[in-house]
C-alpha cells in the first residue's frame, strides 16, 4: 500500500499545511468536511483546503520523514526550490 507526503493551500489565505497518509483524496475530503473533528490545524483556517503536490512513499516512515523534512524547511520554501527542480529537469 503506498504512503504519500502531501501540502495543501488554503484557497482563501493562501496558507500551507504539510500532512502524510495512505490515501491523499479521503484525507483532502476530512480536511474539507466542516463536521469532521480530525484536521483541527485545517479548520481554524476558512476556505477550500487543495491539493498542491504530493509525493508517493513505500512505507509510512517514510512519508513521515519527508513531512518532516519538508517542515523544517518551510512549506514556502520546499514548494519553490521543487519547482525549480522540476523546471531544471524539463530543461535538461
Amino acid at each position: 500500500m503506498p504512503y504519500w507526503a502531501y501540502i495543501l493551500r488554503s484557497g482563501s489565505s493562501g496558507r500551507y499545511y504539510c500532512g502524510s497518509t495512505d490515501d491523499c483524496e479521503r484525507r483532502l475530503c476530512e480536511h474539507n468536511d466542516p463536521n469532521y473533528h480530525g484536521s483541527k490545524t485545517t479548520k481554524r483556517f476558512k476556505g477550500q483546503w487543495i491539493l498542491v503536490w504530493r509525493q508517493g512513499h513505500s512505507s509510512r516512515s517514510s512519508a513521515l520523514q519527508r513531512e518532516r523534512q519538508i517542515k523544517k524547511r518551510g512549506i514556502g520554501r520546499f514548494l519553490v526550490d521543487a519547482q525549480l527542480m522540476e523546471s531544471r529537469q524539463r530543461r535538461d
